[in-house]
């Protein structure tokens, strides 16, 4: 199995670190599939070739459902149903189109889904199950549906929670997680690259101070329990200086909410005096945040080098790569991912049925990178991050790879699959569902 330490280096050494980087990278840590087995244990035989995906020894996977298109968020009920968020169709290999929500459901035990109902026909990523109610986003609101007991479908119509988020084209998706306090924590995208006066324009300086802090690029606390709630009148700004969260959760162990940043682009094509195209392929860090009440996380003003292990000063608002200005104030990560990999979904494991390492750390899946041209495309995997005696160790390591099925990947269009959520099942299989393909997993654990 490869683990991936974060190693601070200096700039001199860079660009040099950030090929050997990618190097061990590429070199692949998963073994290889290890075929189909039938179950000992009440669990599912596995496809003969993990349904692509190359798993640490010991584990292996079956394919659940094909088709579901733009499958994105995912949670398993209690009796094994499955409910899917979809973004509509994205990619080869998904038939459905119009987003919406997808229930699936195992109707003769053998751990794949002969059931696939689909409801809604609204665009979005965030959905998870609590305490009788599936609820699911837009791009500007929260919605419930009450479940009933044996029903696969809701029967009646959403409950609005919470609405009047803003209207934005980049970053809308509105991912949410609970505490165990009633509160939902819901990430509210920035709807720029770096808040820059003029959009992705090479050499536009930021907005001083930027006024998408206010009600943008933050997370914001619900009572997740009260319908009719507004943003402006209800919301409280918990966390800011979050560029976008795709991947948001809560961890029963710490009690707290965690995050996984998407970081900003294009560092060598608007800047291109002070990063070359390695240097823009690989920075900044994809983040993972604790977040706590009044954290700021630095963007746009900073972004985190994971080379230098430090913040710098973003080159919108005076950086050069190595200036550093004022944003040791904000911060830091617990782990520093590579540059642009795109973290869609994060989880805590609570389960039985994976040893017991992996209930000491987190699950974050990677939709893959999509701007490192003229590099190689990277990510496209599912990673984990472990920890020791409760903290994080900054170390990560592959869980499930083989989702691009191409190797070098050149377009990301090209990826056979893009993984882009995970969920813990009753019996502690691990789902994971992807928006190119349309594919769901279901990742077992056999035994070594």
């Amino acid at each position: 199995m490869r683990v991936v330490p974060s190693v601070p280096l200096g700039r001199g050494s860079r660009t040099a670190a950030i090929c050997a980087a990618a190097l061990l990278v590429l070199a692949g840590a998963a073994s290889p599939p290890a075929g189909a087995q039938s179950s000992g244990s009440g669990l599912p035989a596995c496809d003969p070739d993990n349904g692509g995906l190359t798993l640490p020894d010991g584990f292996c996977a079956l394919v659940v459902a094909d088709g579901i298109s733009g499958a994105r968020h995912i949670d398993i009920a209690a009796n094994g149903d499955i409910y899917v968020r979809s973004r509509g169709a994205r990619g080869r290999g998904a038939v459905n189109t119009g987003g919406g929500l997808f229930a699936l459901r195992d109707a003769d035990g053998d751990g794949r889904a002969e059931v696939v109902e689909q409801f809604g026909d609204n665009y979005g990523t965030g959905l998870e199950l609590r305490d009788g109610y599936l609820y699911f986003s837009t791009s500007t609101e929260v919605f419930r549906y009450a479940l009933t007991p044996g029903r696969l479908v809701p029967a009646g119509p959403p409950e609005l929670m919470v609405s009047e988020f803003p209207m934005q084209r980049g970053h809308r998706d509105k991912p949410f997680a609970f505490d165990e306090d009633g509160n939902m924590y819901v990430n509210v995208g920035a709807p720029s690259n770096a808040c820059q006066q003029q959009r992705r324009t090479a050499g536009s300086p930021g907005k001083q101070p930027c006024p998408e802090l206010d009600r943008q690029a933050s997370v914001w606390r619900f009572d997740a329990d009260r319908p009719g709630q507004t943003q402006a009148d209800d919301g409280y700004k918990f966390a800011l200086g979050t560029r976008n969260l795709l991947g948001i959760a809560w961890d029963p162990a710490t009690r707290a909410v965690y995050a996984m940043q998407h970081g900003r682009d294009s560092l060598a094509t608007l800047f291109g005096a002070y990063f070359d195209d390695v240097e823009s392929a690989e920075l900044p860090s994809e983040e993972l945040f604790r977040l706590y009440d009044g954290a700021d996380f630095g963007w746009p003003y900073c972004y985190y080098d994971h080379f230098l292990d430090r913040r710098v000063l973003a080159p919108e608002y005076g950086g050069d790569g190595e200036a550093e200005g004022d944003c040791g104030r904000y911060e830091r990560p617990l782990v520093a991912f590579p540059g642009h990999w795109a973290p869609h979904d994060l989880m805590f494991y609570s389960g039985g049925q994976f040893p017991g390492r992996y209930r000491e750390g987190a699950f974050v899946v990677f939709h893959g990178s999509w701007n490192r041209a003229p590099m190689e495309q990277q990510g496209y995997q599912v990673a984990f991050a472990p920890r020791s005696g409760g903290e994080f160790t900054g170390d990560w390591e592959t869980f499930a790879d083989g989702f691009a099925a191409e190797s070098p990947l050149v377009r990301p269009q090209d990826a056979a699959h893009r993984p882009a959520g995970i969920a813990q099942g009753p019996d502690g299989s691990v789902y994971v569902t992807d928006d190119a393909g349309g594919r769901v997993w279901r990742i077992v654990y056999r035994g070594m």
